[in-house]
């Protein structure tokens, strides 16, 4: 009876050890011999590649046009861009980051040009953070690059963000030093949870082994020290789907001519996270709302799982930028030069198919009572003489102010010098 129970056990044991597995694939990324491999399932492969697909590419329109400078207001950085062009950017950027919402998301639709909403002014400054990465960034991004989709991937905000931890030092048995609480940061470890403060946003250092002797004295890394490196390389293997061997040879940790190329890759992008989180991302913090900072007030971050989701490159290294060159680098805007402000219509212009006399000015065909000053239609010609045999008195003798040149021309429409404007009534 022993034996058939223990032969019914083993053979559920088998048949559960069948239908438990799971077929496997492994990448040779390293030199043969040291176990610089990375086995995945295929189920993982297929899921990863389902996470990062790209979606289809709008058409490219041509590339002549009018500026959307010249033809939009309060355009800021993309006035350069044809209207086509223009056009083609915003509707991608709705469907990488606000599919739901379209552009009401970052626009007042009844007023494109207002900058109210905060998600435009912030969106402006990314497409900038953009134009920062793939121009000064290649040592890390090299020609792959990034675009918005890149973070993403349809949602409002990228979903692998982080903010700063409040400190949480005491547990049951007093000062536990931000670890023994396991986290996603570090791969549900007890590693220290606050790695992206130490080495994303300060510049702390990383390297704790010793090149030389097992317990060399010039080392003086504390323990502390060394749980935080292999905290930060927790969340690079989880972040890139890898091992460790995908960027040390596991016989030498610290030697550089022994590692793969992607050590150098990381040693960029960890100084990549850096640069955008202290100079573009936390001076973003008084543009966004309180609900879209963190627990301690600050503004949302970047680090490796935000562009790499899972995937040894981001996107498997597919090169969108090649289907959008408008990403790649900034550019000069053009100078568009204000229109001219429209004259202001005097009243009654236009209404009998002319214009009228200026205000102050009194018309010229008209002269006031009480002066001496003749309209110069009225001045008396020269060749005027007194009838046969009738001598004019010297008393007729016309006034000197009322004298005009035998051949003058009379001049239309302007009062003489001698004519004073009529006093208001």
């Amino acid at each position: 009876m022993k034996k058939i129970a223990i032969a019914f056990v083993s053979t559920w044991l088998l048949i559960g050890a069948v239908y438990a597995y799971e077929p496997t694939e492994t990448s040779q990324i390293g030199a043969d011999g040291v176990a610089m491999q990375v086995t995945q399932t295929e189920d993982e492969l297929a899921a990863r590649v389902e996470a990062n697909t790209v979606p289809p590419a709008i058409p490219m329109p041509q590339s002549s046009g009018v500026l959307a400078a010249e033809e939009y207001e309060n355009v800021q950085v993309l006035g350069h861009l044809n209207t086509a062009q223009f056009t083609r950017l915003m509707t991608s950027i709705t469907l990488w980051v606000a599919p739901e919402q379209g552009c009401a998301y970052c626009h007042n639709t009844n007023n494109l040009a207002s900058d109210e909403l905060y998600t435009k002014r912030v969106a402006r400054r990314m497409i900038q953070m953009t134009w920062h990465i793939n121009e000064n960034w290649q040592s890390h991004v090299q020609e792959t690059g990034v675009t918005c989709y890149t973070c993403h991937r349809g949602n409002n905000v990228p979903q692998h963000i982080w903010f700063e931890t409040p400190p949480d030092d005491h547990g049951m048995v007093g000062w536990r030093g931000s670890q023994n609480a396991p986290n996603d940061r570090t791969g549900i470890s007890s590693l220290p949870n606050d790695v992206f403060e130490v080495f994303l946003e300060e510049d702390a250092s990383i390297r704790v082994q010793s090149a030389g002797e097992a317990f060399p004295n010039e080392n003086r890394a504390s323990i502390k020290q060394a749980e935080w490196t292999y905290g930060l390389m927790m969340h690079f293997s989880e972040s890139l789907g890898v091992n460790c061997t995908a960027c040390h040879n596991s016989r030498s940790w610290n030697d550089w001519s022994q590692s793969p190329a992607r050590r150098g890759t990381a040693w960029h992008g960890i100084r990549m996270a850096r640069n955008l989180n202290n100079h573009w991302l936390t001076p973003l913090r008084d543009q966004f709302p309180p609900n879209r900072l963190g627990e301690l007030g600050d503004a949302p971050k970047a680090n490796c799982a935000t562009c790499h989701q899972g995937a040894y490159r981001p996107l498997l290294g597919h090169r969108m930028l090649e289907d959008f060159p408008s990403l790649v680098r900034a550019m000069p805007q053009p100078e568009i030069e204000p229109e001219p402000e429209p004259e202001p219509e005097l009243e009654g212009e236009g209404e009998a198919g002319g214009q009228l006399e200026p205000e102050g000015e009194a018309p010229a065909a008209e002269a006031p009572e009480g002066t001496n000053a003749a309209p110069t239609a009225m001045a008396a010609p020269a060749a005027m003489a007194a009838p046969t045999g009738m001598a004019a008195p010297a008393a007729m003798a016309a006034p000197a102010a009322m004298a005009a040149p035998a051949v003058a021309e009379p001049t239309p429409m302007a009062a003489p010098a001698a004519m004073a404007a009529p006093a208001p009534n």
